[in-house]
């Protein structure tokens, strides 16, 4: 594992902690702080905190991160790092715990000397997240002595006092032995305040889970904890080969064509230190994975270090060709090799690590890393270690090449098939498809498409829809299985060709989401078995192929009800089981010889248009799916084990999930 150590680190005292202002804005803006007061808000309290003690393994004095969970509400965290400075502050005249507890921007982030990489807010993170906790306890372990401050809603209940060992135990007696064995460490207690959480305060433990297994991929031997006290659970994560390991999670239910390459390093510049890891390894897919992070942030959005990794792989990849006589000439190159030829199967890891006052992110949401030195950086180290690579493994060298080159062919092959769909003036009104029933509206933001299953149920549709803003695409049967397939075989495919020239927007490089016609694009199919497949065949394309639209939020699964509950004149749609027996037993509470007609649904083509327009469509009473990539690795995982070609990883999440189904027989 590559650290980056900085001078002086191990001389980490109270002088080091700077001060910028009090926590009153914390908890009258919270949102400004931590994003959100709701489920997400409130787990990134915990995870400002974990980050802190992950900041100590960056910097290479931490093994071990444990978080503790109790029905009370509480989160604990436990590092065996250097301990928070507690001695007093020359500037402040106060201990440098307090000061880091209870002011804004105050932490040793903002000294060199202290932090070289962090994934914390610049040192909002613990006094923070002590302003918005109802309670909270910190105690330092330093040179085998023990220091405790106490804090209700981010003020002091007391000074920092020494502790003794036996007190620590006995305030909290499921701190593992391990702690007191260390010489230094921190425990960080905190219990979120109901008055700013108002949605929830209740943890997640698989939220828990799986942020603390990311940060242990991305720090080798890391070991992560969690435990939650009162119920039956605990995880734990270690990873020896650090994002090495993580990309051969990333490919586990894929046909790998060679091992995880892997490549680090360092680059030095005026005013900081760029640390790299990358690993990388091609699959016998036609998808693309790619995760980035800067420090241990993930940037969903990319940003320099991506660019840096792309300019590099496809400097590297071409040289090797022309090289080795796979392309004869410098011009075959550009003509014959694309970056989309690189992007197929390939998953990757990119990691940077550096200066946390220097790191620069597009925005507060720290999705996309926006310093020129990461690019730099990661192209200078991935350049020179992939070069020596692919000349000291000429058979894997062949293989990545070969899978390069037939991903080219097929891009070429596919050109005249994808210019007859995508040319320019093809995805204007004239061209629109003919089963497509078109709104009157063209502001995209206003209009919606459903894409319905069969021609009974798109002719309901088109009747009982609203036509100055609702269009109708009816496609019959179950669509070609796109994550089996390439492009040119998708562009052929007359369903989806259909479907790509009335959404307008293109496929692939000549995607342009301007061009889109629709910003609400709603999968409408039987509430059945079959249906469920056909909406999981539409999502496997949008996903892999439109994922733009997926991303801006504009794909939807409509929900048609499963029943209707006929009594006397009046008409009840219900959705579930549940709500059937509910409604059932509703209506014979008041009316003991109630005559109620039940009608099960089997498909949307047994309802009329007026009845499709009441429950399904129309925006005052329809329910719908709004499809979100919440989690862009445990999707692909997804979409890999239930579409891929591998059959064994199907079979293993049948048999594991049989019991939950329910069968509609």
């Amino acid at each position: 594992m590559l650290l980056l150590m900085a001078k002086n680190s191990f001389g980490y005292t109270g002088e080091q902690i700077k001060v910028l202002e009090g926590l009153e804005p914390v908890r009258k803006r919270p949102g400004m702080y931590i994003g959100s007061t709701d489920e997400k808000g409130l787990h990134h309290l915990l995870k400002e905190i974990v980050d802190n003690s992950v900041d100590e393994a960056i910097a290479g004095y931490a093994k071990s991160v444990w978080v503790y969970l109790d029905d009370a509400g509480y989160a604990t965290v436990v590092d065996d790092g250097r301990g928070i400075p507690v001695d007093v502050n020359p500037k402040y005249k106060v201990s440098a715990l307090e000061l880091a507890m209870t002011k804004l921007h105050a932490g040793g982030k903002f000294e060199e000397t202290a932090y070289q990489a962090s994934g914390g807010l610049h040192g909002v993170g613990a006094s923070a997240v002590n302003a918005l906790s109802s309670h909270m306890r910190v105690i330092v372990k330093r040179d085998n002595k023990y220091w405790i401050q106490e804090y209700k809603t981010g003020n002091p209940t007391a000074s920092v006092k020494t502790i003794t060992a036996e007190a620590v135990k006995k305030l909290m007696p499921f701190i593992r032995d391990s702690f007191f064995a260390q010489p230094s460490g921190t425990i960080s207690s905190f219990l979120p305040d109901p008055a700013i959480f108002k949605i929830t305060t209740k943890w997640n433990q698989n939220l828990i889970a799986d942020f603390l297994r990311e940060r242990s991929y991305l720090l080798a031997k890391l070991n992560t904890h969690l435990v939650d006290l009162d119920h039956d659970f605990e995880k734990h994560f270690y990873f020896e080969g650090g994002i090495k390991s993580l990309v051969s999670k990333l490919n586990q239910n894929k046909k790998p064509l060679h091992e995880v390459i892997f490549v680090s390093g360092s680059v030095k510049y005026e005013n900081m230190l760029v640390g790299v890891e990358v690993a990388l390894q091609y699959a016998d897919v036609y998808s693309e994975t790619i995760e980035s992070f800067a420090n241990v942030i993930k940037t969903v959005d990319g940003g320099t270090h991506l660019t840096g990794f792309r300019m590099a792989l496809s400097k590297a990849m071409k040289d090797y060709m022309l090289k080795n006589g796979y392309l004869k000439t410098t011009a075959k190159v550009s003509e014959e090799l694309t970056g989309e030829d690189l992007k197929e199967g390939l998953t990757a890891v990119v990691f940077v690590k550096m200066s946390s006052n220097e790191i620069q992110f597009e925005s507060q949401t720290k999705a996309k890393l926006n310093n020129p030195e990461a690019q730099s950086a990661v192209y200078q180290i991935v350049r020179e270690k992939l070069d020596e690579y692919l000349e000291e493994h000429p058979q894997e060298g062949r293989k990545i090449t070969e899978k390069v080159l037939l991903a080219a062919r097929a891009r070429i092959a596919a050109r005249a098939a994808k210019e007859a769909v995508i040319r320019k003036g093809a995805l204007e009104g004239a061209s629109l498809p003919g089963k497509l029933a078109d709104c009157q509206e063209r502001d995209p933001s206003k209009s919606e498409l459903f894409v319905v299953e069969g021609d009974s149920a798109g002719g309901s549709a088109k009747q009982g829809r609203d036509r100055r803003f609702q269009a109708i695409l009816p496609m019959w049967g179950k669509v070609l299985n796109t994550e089996r397939a390439r492009l040119d075989k998708i562009i052929e495919y007359q369903a989806l060709k259909e479907l790509l020239i009335a959404l307008g927007a293109g496929i692939g490089e000549e995607f342009k989401l301007e061009k889109l016609r629709y910003h609400r694009i709603v999968l409408m199919a039987d509430a059945d078995v079959d249906g469920e497949h056909i909406t999981t065949l539409n999502l496997t394309f949008f996903y892999r192929h439109l994922p733009e639209i997926i991303k801006n939020g504009y794909l939807y699964i409509a929900l048609p009800p499963l029943y209707k509950i006929q009594h006397k004149a009046k008409n009840n749609y219900v959705y579930t089981d549940e709500e059937l027996n509910a409604k059932v037993a509703e209506i014979k509470s008041t009316d003991k010889d109630a005559n109620i007609i039940i009608q099960r649904f089997k498909g949307l083509g047994e309802m009329n248009a007026e009845q499709l327009w009441e429950t399904t469509m129309d925006p005052k009473s329809r329910i719908m799916k709004q499809v979100m990539i919440d989690d862009a690795q445990k999707a692909d995982l997804t979409f890999q084990t239930l579409m891929g070609s591998e059959v064994p990883p199907r079979r293993k999440f049948i048999q594991t999930h049989a019991k939950l189904a329910t069968l509609d027989i």
